[in-house]
């Protein structure tokens, strides 16, 4: 995830980066912009023609481009902002459960395990919604179920101590269940997209509306349709291009959520833990 200051907004509309949806799209703008100028051409100067019947029809799609480019991009906004906000209920429950296994009193070497597996936890998470696998772990299993499992066991054995009553199960039990609640509703962002009719249908018909805008307005704007038509081109695929960059958060673009510095800052959470 990129970080900026948002109130610098003149440096940012000069700012290029690597994920730039321009940089990104130049080669289609150009091929539109190409198409536009022959389409020009052989209306202004070979034939001479003046199509004025679809204007007023490309001003009607206009709206009607605009109302499912908002639906999409706040249905992808959504999926983002979730995923963020269950990452931020991650950092909470770690800290919460350290604290609870630091000043519980358990068996010191059941309390040092428990809080390497919280420390690992939000690592071994990210990766797994990369389809990344862990070193440290089996690699054919579900390695963010196999590490709430060894939580679940290492309660269980203090209980078996009796060092743990039912009372304090419950105490714990929150935050146990709350790592399988997060996992499993991360997989739900990451392994359901948008449907696949819905993204094929607003693609094609973006690419529709600008194929047939030149033939609509070559008559107001004579050769000057070549930077209207690129330039609708590039803000309508710029924004279902930004939608399928954030609709999941959790990879390596740079609209991605920052999870490797939430995995880190956990991790260093709980290491201040284990030195109070």
């Amino acid at each position: 995830m990129i970080a900026y200051n948002p109130k610098e907004w003149f440096g940012l509309i000069f700012y290029f980066h690597k994920s730039d949806t321009f940089r990104r799209l130049l080669p289609l703008i150009l091929a539109i912009a190409v198409y536009t100028a022959i389409i020009a051409y052989i209306e202004i100067d070979v034939f001479k023609l003046r199509f004025r019947s679809t204007a007023a029809l490309h001003s009607i799609l206009g709206f009607v481009i605009s109302i499912l480019l908002v639906f999409r991009t706040n249905t992808a906004y959504d999926r983002w902002w979730e995923g963020r906000k269950l990452w931020g209920q991650l950092v909470n429950n770690s800290r919460s459960f350290a604290l609870k296994v630091k000043t519980a009193g358990f068996n010191s070497e059941i309390t040092e395990q428990l809080l390497n597996l919280i420390s690992i936890y939000p690592a071994v998470l990210k990766m797994h919604l990369r389809n990344e696998k862990h070193d440290v772990f089996p690699k054919d299993i579900h390695q963010p179920n196999y590490l709430s499992m060894k939580m679940h066991e290492s309660i269980q054995v203090l209980r078996n101590k009796g060092e743990l009553n039912d009372q304090s199960v419950l105490f714990l039990n929150n935050e146990l269940i709350a790592y399988s609640d997060i996992c499993g509703a991360c997989e739900r962002i990451k392994n359901t997209p948008i449907p696949f009719a819905y993204s094929m249908f607003l693609k094609k018909f973006i690419f529709a509306y600008v194929l047939t805008m030149p033939y609509g307005f070559i008559n107001e704007f004579g050769y000057g349709v070549i930077a209207v038509v690129s330039f609708t081109c590039y803000v309508l695929t710029s924004m279902e291009l930004i939608a399928e960059d954030i609709e999941n958060p959790f990879g390596y673009d740079a609209n991605d959520l920052p999870t490797d510095s939430i995995a880190e800052n956990i991790e260093k959470n709980i290491k201040e833990i284990k030195g109070f």
